[in-house]
């Protein structure tokens, strides 16, 4: 990792080290005025002697002062400084041996290159450093006596012939022109001392050769003439890696993560080579920030210092890169700006991972050198002639960092959670992994929050918001995938989705309050949140769920209700097996529901009970269907006709069976073992919709408590909580299912005594009384067998079809039956023994309901005891007073409308057709051409 590019020479670290040492005691030494060679501090203006011992400056460092170093502690008793080494003593040691000791410079090189300077001012009296090549005056001033043997002084002369191509051939000062012959005749001299050492006299041929090469290319100036100062050293990169070596010279040699304390002097007698090197305080600014963190880097980043020493220096290096627009600059600076951006971002890329709580200080270094880099990198670019694109380069890439480190700590976390599943599967785990992911990323939300976003905010103003969002989409990426998964509702399913659901609470309210002072309020960053719809995904699970339910009952309803065969004695008679089945599935199906750990109860309770309803709504209607009703047992009125005594009675006929008389079998438990409509097996089904409608009321009453018990207020969804339509049908059913009971008895079971029996042929032998011993007993199996809430509805229906049937005898019982005004009288007993059978001595109906219904035959009756002639007047006035026809005219035939009263023509009309008499006969077949039927 060097930014300053490679040398293309052969030379190693340690020749390097010493030709920057070389250099350092030249520039020191002409400082010195020719004197013997000594160190003066710049912060002093007044010359001290060789000797004066350092520990006698002042223990402050304005350097150190100015990066933010802290000063290193005072020494240990017996000599020892703070890093423990015995060895490393500063008392009474000049600057000019630390710097030997710093540069790991040997003491007998250092006499050597001492004699080497002296022998060089002595000859080179007055003259100024820049204005010698050291290597060419050292390589005529040293002879293979000064080294201690051969090989090391030919490793000498090699090194220095090597430096002298490395800055006059390969980087040099300035261009080569092709038309200098100088160059290729350093070349060709290079070339012959690399095959064997060359005669280094200082009149020798070779050595007159080397010099007028060297001298030739080094004083070259930009115009073309011959200069005073010779360029040697200053060509780039080998002046910033000669400068590069003095300035890691700051560094404790025994203790390479601190700087000395004499770093203020070390730095001033290193700025005494800029002449040579061609530094200045621009580069200097560029190396020192370099060495800085390559130090840090180098040395383990274990000591922070450095770092913030660096990003100090990244300050000037900043104003530096404002101000100066030299392409030559430029290059090292992008250089060296590329490689501290590449490092910074390999660890902004994954902050999580290397910066804490403990040290989010060095994050904030970090970010600062990385930005600032990145910063400079882009006017660079645009120095370059790049297009630039108008962008906060340091929101831009902060932006970058937190959401390439939230997503690396997402995969990480999920990872690490697989892993520990797959290490403890034989472990039951309570908690779904992502539920676990949930949680963790949560916590990673407000851990971001709470340590890192207070730095990242430096350059980002909605640091939080942007690592919420990632993370929120991260999480986003599995949930999907789980989801796509799913198919069915099952707990694992709604743990997580709930636990998305909380998650997306959290981040979307992080986001939101990060955002509150940005322009658009935070909408940029909320819209970049895709919610999850966890609520809607429940939504639909559960959907799901109650659908296959429901199609579970209906499917269970087909089946069941077709097997069903409503037996009484079954259960007590209360309820059929079927519907307590039913109400069974409908109840587990409620408390599943409401087991379900899910928040939207309320929200979905309508469409569970919605479907729930029509289910049992569907019940209902199949478990009556068959059952008749009024109109399916009340036979059609036969076609009016005059009375005939002796003729058969028709109207109550049925076409699959012959007339009996009153003596026949009862009827009412005849046919039970195998009809599936029977009183009592009517009866149960009666019971079971009372029933049904009964443990409905229980069911709402539970449903409320559970919402209760959940915490959830009554609201416009839970008021539609309930089972309107199966209470409706029930409702509707039993009195479907009770007159159905009422008009099957009379007008079905008992029509052997009531239509082919009642009043057929002489009114005195065939009473009521027959008709009475068989509704007793249907009425006795009806109070037994008929829930207590809904008898009297059915005795009130029973009576009511009881009446309708002993009216029809009246006036529709065909031309078999004739009366007369003498047998009022038996009819008006025969009704009032109907009537007493409700009545039951004051148990049965209200006194006061028997005579509301009883009321219609009761002035019906009142026509049986009027005369002919008076009846006949009464159905002339009626009919031709309604219709505003005159009293000659002949009377319309009046329509039958069923609502039988004294005044009704139609009523008046069948009572003269059932009149045994000449009168009335006579009348009819004048009137209407009735028919007499025999």
């Amino acid at each position: 990792m060097d930014p300053f590019g490679q040398l293309g020479a052969d030379l190693s670290p340690s020749e390097l080290r010493e030709t920057a040492y070389e250099i350092l005691v030249g520039a020191c030494r002409s400082s010195g005025s020719g004197r013997r060679l000594t160190y003066v501090s710049s912060s002093n203006s007044k010359e001290r002697s060789q000797q004066q011992s350092l520990t006698q400056k002042s223990a402050a460092s304005k350097v150190k002062k100015a990066l933010g170093l802290k000063p290193k502690k005072k020494k240990k008793s017996g000599g020892e400084d703070e890093s423990g080494d015995p060895d490393r003593k500063r008392g009474g040691g000049t600057l000019g041996e630390l710097m030997r000791v710093q540069m790991r410079i040997s003491g007998q090189t250092d006499s050597r290159v001492r004699r080497g300077f002296l022998r060089v001012a002595a000859g080179q009296l007055g003259r100024r450093i820049e204005s010698m090549v050291l290597p060419l005056e050292l390589l005529q001033h040293f002879r293979s006596s000064d080294f201690t043997s051969e090989q090391e002084y030919e490793a000498w002369q090699r090194r220095n012939l090597k430096i002298l191509e490395a800055g006059l051939l390969i980087h040099p000062h300035l261009p080569l022109d092709k038309s200098l012959t100088a160059p290729q005749r350093l070349r060709h001299i290079l070339h012959s001392a690399s095959e064997k050492p060359i005669d280094m006299g200082k009149h020798s041929e070779s050595m007159q050769a080397l010099c007028n090469a060297v001298t030739s290319l080094a004083c070259r100036s930009f115009d073309g003439s011959t200069s005073d100062i010779c360029h040697w050293a200053d060509g780039i990169p080998l002046n910033l890696h000669l400068y590069r070596i003095l300035i890691e010279a700051c560094f404790d040699v025994n203790d390479e993560t601190s700087v000395v304390e004499e770093v203020d002097d070390v730095l001033d007698q290193v700025k005494k080579t800029w002449v040579i090197l061609g530094i200045d305080q621009v580069y200097h600014n560029l190396c020192f920030l370099w060495v800085l963190l390559h130090q840090y880097i180098a040395t383990g980043e274990t000591e922070n210092d450095l770092l913030f020493a660096a990003d100090h220096m990244m300050v000037e290096v900043v104003k530096d890169a404002n101000s100066i627009h030299d392409p030559e600059y430029l290059k090292i600076l992008a250089s060296t700006l590329s490689l501290i951006l590449d490092w910074a971002e390999k660890k902004l890329s994954q902050y999580h991972n290397f910066f804490y709580r403990v040290n989010i200080d060095v994050m904030q270094s970090v970010l600062s050198l990385g930005v600032s880099a990145a910063r400079i990198l882009m006017d660079i670019s645009h120095e370059y002639g790049k297009k630039r694109k108008e962008v906060d380069v340091a929101c831009s890439r902060v932006d970058a960092y937190i959401r390439s480190s939230a997503r690396n700590t997402f995969s990480q976390e999920r990872e690490k959670l697989i892993a520990s599943r797959k290490s403890s599967k034989n472990q039951q785990s309570h908690l779904p992994l992502l539920c676990i992911l949930a949680q963790n990323i949560c916590d990673m939300a407000f851990n971001e929050k709470d340590i890192y976003s207070p730095v990242l905010k430096r350059w980002h103003p909605h640091a939080t918001g942007v690592a919420v969002a990632t993370l929120h989409a991260c999480y986003a990426k599995e949930l999907k995938k789980f989801v796509t998964n799913i198919s069915e509702l099952n707990p694992e399913a709604i743990q997580v989705l709930l636990a998305a659901e909380k998650l997306e609470k959290d981040l979307v309210e992080m986001a939101v309050a990060d955002s509150l002072d940005s322009e658009d309020g935070g909408k940029a960053t909320i819209q970049e949140m895709a919610p999850y719809e966890a609520q809607a995904v429940i939504t639909n699970l559960v959907k799901s769920w109650i659908q296959t339910r429901l199609d579970r009952l209906r499917e269970w309803v087909d089946r069941n209700l077709q097997q069903e065969d409503w037996n009484p004695l079954v259960n007590k008679g209360r309820f059929a097996p079927s519907a307590v089945e039913v109400l069974r599935i409908v109840d587990e199906t409620l408390e599943a529901f409401f087991l379900l750990p899910i928040p939207m109860h309320p929200v979905l309770l309508p469409e569970l009970i919605g479907g729930l309803d029509k289910c049992l709504q569907k019940y209902i209607l199949k478990a009556k269907s068959g059952c008749g009703s009024r109109i399916s047992f009340v036979p059609p009125l036969p076609a009016l006709t005059r009375c005939a005594t002796g003729s058969k009675f028709m109207a109550f006929k049925r076409k699959d069976r012959s007339l009996t008389g009153p003596g026949r079998k009862s009827q009412v438990c005849s046919r039970d073992g195998d009809d599936l409509f029977s009183v009592p097996r009517q009866c149960l089904r009666m019971n079971t919709l009372f029933n049904i409608r009964k443990e409905l009321e229980n069911l709402e009453r539970r449903i409320m408590f559970n919402l209760k018990n959940s915490g959830i207020a009554h609201d416009e969804n839970t008021a539609d909580s309930n089972f309107g339509l199966t209470i409706a049908s029930s409702m509707e059913g039993i009195r479907e299912l009770s007159e159905a009971i009422a008009y099957k008895i009379v007008f079905h079971d008992l029509s052997y005594v009531l239509g082919d029996y009642l009043y057929l042929g002489e009114v005195s032998s065939s009473r009521i009384e027959p008709f009475l011993q068989e509704l007793e007993q249907n009425l006795e199996i009806i109070s037994v067998t008929v829930h207590d809430r809904v008898r009297t509805r059915v005795i009130i229906d029973v009576m009511k079809a009881s009446i309708e049937g002993f009216l029809l005898v009246l006036l529709a019982g065909g031309p078999s039956r004739a009366f007369s005004v003498q047998d009022a009288l038996i009819i008006d007993e025969d009704l009032k023994f109907l009537t007493d059978l409700f009545w039951s001595n004051g148990d049965g109906l209200p006194a006061d309901v028997i005579d509301k219904f009883s009321a219609t035959v009761k002035g019906v009756l009142s026509l049986f005891q009027t005369a002919t002639e008076d009846l006949v007047e009464q159905f002339k006035h009626v009919t031709l007073g309604n219709n505003g026809i005159s009293a000659k005219s002949r009377p319309p035939l009046p329509p039958t409308t069923g609502q039988w009263s004294a005044t009704d023509p139609n009523t008046i009309l069948r009572v003269l057709c059932c009149r045994n008499d000449k009168m009335a006969s006579k009348f009819l077949k004048k009137t209407y051409d009735l028919p007499k039927k025999t």
